[in-house]
C-alpha cells in the first residue's frame, strides 16, 4: 500500500457522494488502499423550513484512531446551503483516511461531496 504520486497519476476520476446526516457521526468518505482523494466541495443543505441546524466535520489520517475537526458547531440557517469546503480550500485524503460528518439534530441536513479519485 503506497500513497499515489499526484504528479504522475495513472487515472483521475471524478466522484460525487450524497446523503442525509443524522445525530450519529458517520464516515461518509473512506479512502481505499492505493488511492488519494482530492475533496473539492462539501455542500450542506438545511431543508427544514424554520429551524437552524448545526453541522460537525472531522478527518482522520490514521484510519479512525484519531479525528481532527475541520468544522465544529457551524450553524446552517433554515432553507439555506453552506459551502463547508470549496475548490479554493480543497484537501487531499490518503489511503485509509476518513471524512466524518454529523448533524446537530436528527434530520433536515443533506450533504453533497465532490472530488477526484487519483491512482498511480
Amino acid at each position: 500500500m503506497a500513497t499515489p504520486n499526484i504528479v504522475d497519476v495513472a487515472t483521475i476520476n471524478g466522484f460525487t457522494v450524497a446523503g442525509q446526516l443524522t445525530s450519529n457521526p458517520a464516515d461518509v468518505i473512506d479512502v481505499p488502499a492505493e488511492y488519494t482523494y482530492k475533496i473539492n466541495t462539501i455542500i450542506i443543505a438545511n431543508w427544514h423550513g424554520s429551524v437552524t441546524r448545526e453541522i460537525y466535520a472531522w478527518i482522520s489520517t490514521d484510519n479512525g484512531s484519531n479525528y481532527y475537526r475541520i468544522g465544529s458547531t457551524i450553524n446552517v440557517p433554515a432553507g439555506t446551503t453552506l459551502i463547508l469546503l470549496n475548490k479554493e480550500s480543497s484537501i487531499y485524503l490518503d489511503e485509509t483516511d476518513l471524512l466524518r460528518l454529523q448533524a446537530g439534530n436528527n434530520d433536515a441536513l443533506d450533504y453533497i461531496i465532490s472530488g477526484e479519485k487519483l491512482t498511480d
